[in-house]
């Protein structure tokens, strides 16, 4: 495990490489665990194989982008390692989207090709594609979970094309099964696929961003982003050859593209697939595959940490866990560490940074500001450079919050085909603004403040929602916390939050103001609490609190 001081060589120069050199090592390995189903990483190469020679027979070449619209299943991956093997670029995309959205990321990135799954294309897909450059849509099988007499069976959603509504004039319908056939050979096209010549620089994946502030960007992650980031997670996780992912974030997610999928690659670690999240289910696969590490939204890990089905030694496997997304209360942390049985290690990053721009490195334990009570967020990782800037485009000094701007081999080289946003957010020789906000101690450690956007300016006075949030997950009745800053025709803007209480907990809005007003300042105590049977979160598990704003 080298330290942050040193410098960082991608053992490969593409994705591509790496994956070949990994079927090369590993392919009688397992890479990926569905359920009860197990497939190896010579049994993927050759269906990525045959889906790559079917989508070059249907005019997929070099540069084109390939669509991937599914939850977190083995077609996933297929379909990802397909395109690269054209040269093609992977675009995933959030299978929460509707029928709008998906038609949006369709045609924006301009894919010629869909990966998705059968449930997915019916039901939303289908009546989109038209309007699109989508020629060819592949269809794959996959399992998930039926809640059943108060526990769970899983069972396969099959793929038969004859069976899903019928593609639209000019889109070409297939299942994936069908193209792979059952000894993985290709029907219909040639195994034979010329291998791209990839550089460190070409598009990987083009990710987007959540489209908070206008429409959602395609962040461009080149082949070298993703390898160094992924070599990034070798350090991280110091995981023997074999040992396992519990892939938490979706794989759509930068998070899950890198921090499993990536690492998984670079590694050679199966991922342990569960389709959607499902706090039972992703227990139910934790005790069949036993996974080592992972790496989820904190909201992810308190799912599990909180189900009523949690058995003694359930999680004993996962020695080493991460999470990234939003910073986490100190008190939340020991928290789940008692429960975990392991420290829980902070990330930070961004679908711009191709993952971890900051990190908590194995073994180490982020110490919290004496002043503000947060948790720091890590280190700058290897190679990479963080400024922290004033509104003037100044550097601020050790304590003071500003922008974080960060330059380094992980950084995204622009979003597609949008060069005014690229040129408004990568400026000042290669520094990209992050929008957040943070500050950086005399050693270096990373104190994650807030969004900009999301500061609350209550009579003049500035309220950062963490610190009230971290207050609230105080109190032992909290679950979930969350604070927003609502119109205020006296003071500008008034706090307001939000929570949800743990199973058998009860505590007032009353209750829980007084809670604050013992350790806060009387401007930061929320003017209002409202008391949630659920948060609304994107599907990464980030509680979305535009929705509560609104």
């Amino acid at each position: 495990m080298k330290p942050f001081t040193e410098s960082l060589t991608p053992a490969h120069p593409t994705m591509l490489d790496a994956w070949e050199h990994r079927v090369q090592e590993s392919a009688d390995q397992p890479f990926l665990h569905s359920f009860a189903e197990s497939t190896t990483f010579g049994e993927v190469d050759r269906q990525a194989q045959a889906l790559a020679a079917q989508l070059a027979a249907d005019g997929v070449t070099a540069g084109d982008r390939v669509a991937l619209y599914t939850q977190n299943d083995p077609v996933f991956a297929v379909g990802v390692i397909a395109a690269w093997k054209l040269g093609a670029v992977g675009v995933p995309i959030n299978p929460m989207n509707t029928a709008r959205e998906l038609g949006y990321h369709l045609r924006d990135s301009g894919a010629v090709a869909l990966v998705t799954l059968p449930t997915l294309w019916d039901d939303v897909a289908a009546e989109v594609v038209a309007d699109t450059s989508v020629r060819v849509a592949v269809i794959g099988r996959f399992r998930r979970w039926v809640e059943e007499d108060g526990g769970l069976r899983d069972e396969a959603v099959e793929a038969a094309v004859d069976s899903a509504a019928a593609a639209p004039d000019g889109v070409r319908l297939l299942s994936l099964e069908a193209v792979a056939g059952g000894d993985g050979q290709p029907a219909g096209a040639s195994a034979a696929v010329s291998r791209p010549q990839l550089g460190p620089d070409d598009p990987a994946l083009l990710t987007y961003t959540s489209g908070t502030t206008g429409n959602p960007k395609g962040a461009i992650n080149t082949h070298g982003n993703m390898a160094f980031n992924a070599e990034t997670y070798v350090q991280m996780g110091g995981m023997e050859t074999g040992q396992g992912i519990l892939a938490v974030a979706p794989l759509f997610h930068i998070t899950g593209s890198v921090g499993h999928l990536a690492y998984g690659i670079r590694g050679g670690h199966p991922l342990v697939l569960s389709h959607r999240f499902h706090p039972l289910g992703v227990l139910e696969s934790i005790r069949r595959w036993r996974p080592t590490f992972t790496i989820g939204a904190i909201t992810a890990l308190m799912a599990i940490a909180d189900s009523p089905h949690l058995q003694d030694g359930d999680l004993d496997s996962l020695e080493v866990i991460y999470t990234g997304g939003a910073p986490v209360a100190p008190s939340l942390s020991d928290r789940l560490e008692k429960v975990y049985g392991s420290y829980i290690h902070g990330a930070y990053g961004l679908s711009e940074s191709a993952s971890p721009l900051t990190v908590v490195l194995r073994g180490e334990r982020a110490p919290v500001d004496p002043e503000s009570g947060s948790l720091s967020v890590g280190k700058a990782v290897y190679d990479t450079q963080l400024r922290i800037v004033g509104e003037s485009g100044e550097d601020l000094a050790d304590g003071e919050y500003g922008e974080i701007w960060a330059r380094g081999p992980q950084i995204t080289a622009g979003y597609w085909e949008n060069p005014e946003a690229t040129a408004a957010e990568i400026t000042d020789g290669g520094f990209f603004h992050t929008g957040d906000v943070a500050f950086r101690d005399a050693d270096g450690w990373i104190y994650l403040v807030d969004r900009k956007k999301d500061m609350i300016n209550a009579s003049g006075y500035k309220v950062w929602p963490r610190e009230v949030e971290g207050v609230l997950y105080d109190h032992p009745a909290v679950s979930e916390a969350a604070v927003v800053g609502v119109a205020d025709d006296y003071r500008g803007e008034s706090v307001a939050a939000y929570v949800t209480l743990k199973a058998g907990q009860s505590a007032t809005p009353e209750e829980l103001t007084e809670h604050c007003r013992e350790q806060l300042s009387a401007y930061k105590i929320p003017r209002s609490i409202g008391v949630l049977d659920e948060m609304p979160k994107t599907a990464t598990g980030k509680i979305l609190r535009r929705m509560l704003r609104d």
